[in-house]
């Protein structure tokens, strides 16, 4: 399988499997960076590149199929809109501010995007705590994998995955918007 000869560092499987994958991994690089704030200057070319340098660059890594290839990926993007989104929430970056045109009446506006550092810590707390629904929000929303794709890569049944990735998403609503009432399952 071309997957997992990259995973063992053959570097002419890793450049037949990029043309491959690309096309899905530009997609789901464009829908991660459709919630950032305007004017950021990462495009999904560079994200899809950087998250694959991260993938075949380590040769420890082994993908045992195709929705695991798709969840290291967009994990790899997670961590590099997550340390931009630190990045730009530092004072000396301006603090969670976003660039603005310069008129008489401008004030600082904060992003309206996915806070994604607050995502982050969600997630974090989501995979310790409930790895099986950690790893149905890897696939779904980050991998952009289907209810059954997600099922077949994690070996579950369409209905659990789709209870799970309902329960996943209140949950991580509520972590992300400060609203705790208590666990919806």
């Amino acid at each position: 399988m071309l997957i997992e000869a990259a995973s063992a560092g053959d570097s002419k499987a890793s450049a037949e499997l990029l043309p491959l994958v690309y096309e899905h991994l530009r997609r789901l690089a464009r829908s991660r960076l459709a919630g950032e704030a305007p004017g950021h200057t990462l495009q999904p070319t560079a994200l899809v590149h950087e998250a694959y340098l991260k993938l075949v660059g380590d040769g420890d890594v082994r993908w045992s199929s195709r929705g695991h290839f798709f969840a290291a990926a967009a994990l790899a993007m997670r961590r590099i809109l997550v340390d931009r989104a630190r990045q730009r929430r530092r004072v000396k970056h301006g603090g969670g501010r976003r660039r603005e045109a310069l008129h008489d009446d401008a004030v600082a506006a904060d992003s309206d995007s996915t806070d994604l550092v607050a995502l982050d810590e969600a997630l974090k707390d989501l995979e310790a705590h409930d790895r099986r629904r950690y790893d149905v929000v890897m696939l779904r929303y980050f991998a952009g994998l289907s209810i059954e794709e997600s099922a077949h890569a994690l070996g579950l049944a369409p209905s659990t995955v789709k209870a799970d990735w309902a329960v996943a998403r209140v949950r991580l609503f509520r972590a992300v918007s400060g609203d705790q009432p208590g666990d919806p399952a």
